[in-house]
């Protein structure tokens, strides 16, 4: 049987608020996870529960022409990420110094036996931290959320060419700080390393 679409659920919800919670438990789970991805655990949780106390209180302004909110509750949660902005770049570079001091504490031979794509993680930590806000926001909801670049326009409310630009600029951006001489380009690992991460 196929699922009702989101829009019918917001529509639904506006005169019947408890048909709200189908679209809360059709997407917490995916929003909680993208948000711990991107400021932590803790924050996830009261995160998460305002991104949808948030979609609940603005669901009549929700546009019913697109049937899937998944899009619109990821904006709706980077948005909310953007007041803990401090935050998450704080966190990004304490992950940076743990990976260090952990690598420092390993054996040599170990080391260069299992150099792989989480050997990156601090670097490209220190790299995303270095990148500007929109961009790096458009960027992980490419690589941590799956968002097509249409989904992603939707989500931060720009234009899907503004959207291309970001992604581009920050791709740009993560080869310059991960590898300067350009030799060895760690972008295209992005994906890999970072999903691993939460």
């Amino acid at each position: 049987m196929d699922q009702e679409p989101d829009a019918a659920l917001i529509a639904a919800s506006i005169d019947t608020p408890v048909a709200f919670a189908a679209l809360f438990d059709r997407h917490y789970d995916f929003v909680h996870r993208y948000l711990g991805r991107r400021v932590g655990l803790d924050i996830a949780d009261d995160l998460a529960s305002e991104t949808f106390t948030t979609a609940f209180r603005v669901r009549a302004r929700y546009d019913l022409a697109h049937s899937n909110a998944r899009p619109w509750l990821l904006g709706i949660a980077t948005n909310l990420i953007r007041h803990h902005r401090r935050a998450e770049v704080r966190r990004l570079r304490a992950y940076e110094r743990l990976e260090a001091e952990r690598a420092a504490g390993i054996d040599e031979a170990l080391v260069a036996a299992r150099v792989d794509a989480a050997a990156e993680r601090p670097r490209i930590a220190r790299a995303l931290a270095r990148i500007p806000d929109g961009d790096r926001d458009a960027l992980l909801l490419l690589a941590w959320a799956d968002l097509t670049y249409a989904e992603i326009a939707l989500a931060l409310d720009i234009p899907i060419g503004t959207v291309r630009s970001r992604i581009h600029r920050a791709r740009r951006r993560l080869r310059e700080l991960l590898d300067p001489s350009g030799q060895s380009l760690f972008a295209d690992t992005l994906t890999e390393v970072i999903a691993n991460d939460g």
